[in-house]
């Protein structure tokens, strides 16, 4: 079975071997994190862990019934009832419906349990996976933006009604 867990600090070696066996697939549709990710990832770690203490970001893994890292779905930037959405799954893990059962849950943990009235995501649009993700998970489209050369689109989600029904 599928779960997801509030990110700690034992996760930190499983969430590395996750980013780097991902890291090609990652880079295919995302901007790479770069060397100095994965070089001072340690230190990186415990300050996200720092961060979501603070409740500045909620961070959480996707894992398999082993506790192997299947992804990672993240609410950031938390501030005035709303947070932005990101996730990544692994490549093991595609087309499978996982980012949009992820999706789902996270939004019942934004209202439940950070009290959030809002998500915003941002996806390129070349990545048609990430954009059916939030189209099937009821974001809307606001606008379209540039991320520096790829053309893109800004999504809201408006959770003022609470808890929102399954999909």
């Amino acid at each position: 079975m599928t779960s997801i867990s509030r990110l700690r600090a034992d996760h930190a070696e499983a969430v590395l071997a996750f980013e780097c066996e991902n890291r090609a697939y990652f880079a295919a549709s995302v901007p790479d994190r770069g060397d100095g990710y994965f070089a001072e990832f340690a230190v990186r770690h415990r300050a996200l862990l720092d961060e979501q203490e603070a409740g500045l970001h909620h961070f959480h893994l996707v894992e398999d019934d082993d506790g192997r890292v299947l992804g990672r779905i993240n609410l950031v930037g938390v501030r005035d009832g709303s947070a932005e959405l990101g996730y990544r799954m692994a490549e093991k893990a595609a087309g499978r419906g996982l980012a949009t059962w992820a999706v789902q849950r996270i939004r019942v943990l934004a209202v439940r349990d950070y009290g959030l009235t809002a998500l915003r995501a941002e996806t390129t649009l070349d990545n048609t996976g990430s954009r059916a993700v939030l189209a099937r998970t009821g974001f809307e489209p606001v606008e379209d933006v540039m991320f520096g050369d790829r053309p893109g689109r800004r999504y809201v989600l408006d959770l003022s009604g609470g808890v929102p029904p399954a999909l």
